[in-house]
């Protein structure tokens, strides 16, 4: 009798790791080949992926049978659906030089994010959020895993314009200390693209009803519901299993320059007493090589 059908895909590759070593060699060889490339389970049919493998097709379905699934089209599916959720692992990866991994492939599929992203974010967005940011008592920037490293670029470039700005929360810290400040003074930007935890849409939700402007920034398969005042999707579809986030990129760079424009005689003369600051403690001086003469 079947065991039940595992909810998600973790629990699909830890099962196959957990039995890999008490399994028929055939067997053993097809659970190698699919915790290395679980995404070929979505892209190929039973018959496919024992020829790939080099098994029988009743390996296929006494392997599956094993996990746990009735057939293997629901097994399939599961991997299906991870995929659409954005899991590295089972995207199909590229081989070294085929043409999806190209750099006209990337280049392509770049220039194709940057056109569905921005058809579907207006001017009157886009200035909309600047003068919210720029108007602020604080500007808050929050991402988890790779989204924070967006949440610091952005904060960073607004910095150099703006006072009280923060990547939220900082080392050590929960977000509990923040939720408390929470009001109409705040702009907060949460970055939760790609398999982003779920206490980002929580916390960006809790921000909106306690009074404070959010943008939420996410991916166009996203479908994590959250209250926030400005939703925006970033196109990232890619060649090979990791994101291109050229579109994205590039809202930020637009969101910095509005917000410059916003900011006005205030923040160019706070990015000009931040240059002097630079200078009068010689941070950005590059280092001096011996015999190299200053140009």
């Amino acid at each position: 009798m079947p065991h039940p059908v595992p909810a998600s895909p973790s629990p699909f590759l830890a099962q196959i790791r957990q039995m890999l070593d008490a399994l028929p060699p055939s067997e053993r060889r097809l659970g190698e080949f699919l915790l290395d490339f679980p995404g070929d389970l979505a892209s190929y049919t039973a018959s496919e992926l024992a020829e790939l493998v080099q098994v029988s097709n009743s390996t296929v379905t006494r392997f599956i049978r094993r996990l746990g699934y009735d057939s293997y089209e629901a097994a399939r599916r599961l991997a299906r659906e991870a995929r659409e959720e954005g899991s590295p692992l089972f995207s199909k990866p590229s081989g070294p030089g085929a043409a999806s991994g190209s750099i006209e492939a990337h280049i392509r599929l770049a220039q194709q994010n940057i056109a569905a992203t921005f058809s579907q974010i207006s001017e009157t967005t886009i200035s909309e959020i600047a003068e919210a940011i720029a108007g602020a008592d604080g500007a808050w920037f929050m991402g988890y895993r790779n989204n924070r490293s967006f949440a610091a670029y952005l904060r960073w470039q607004l910095a150099q314009l703006l006072p009280r700005t923060q990547v939220i929360p900082g080392p050590g810290e929960t977000l509990g200390e923040y939720a408390v400040d929470m009001n109409r003074g705040v702009v907060l930007v949460v970055f939760a693209l790609r398999r982003s935890p779920a206490v980002a849409a929580q916390f960006a939700s809790r921000a909106t009803a306690a009074g404070a402007r959010v943008v939420y920034i996410t991916d166009q398969l996203s479908r994590t519901a959250v209250n926030a005042q400005w939703i925006l999707r970033c196109h990232s579809a890619a060649p090979g299993p990791l994101d291109n986030h050229v579109a994205l990129m590039l809202l930020c760079d637009l969101l910095a320059t509005r917000v410059m424009e916003q900011a006005g005689r205030a923040g160019r003369s706070r990015l000009s007493k931040v240059e002097a600051e630079h200078e009068s403690m010689a941070e950005l001086h590059a280092a001096r090589v011996a015999g190299v003469p200053k140009p």
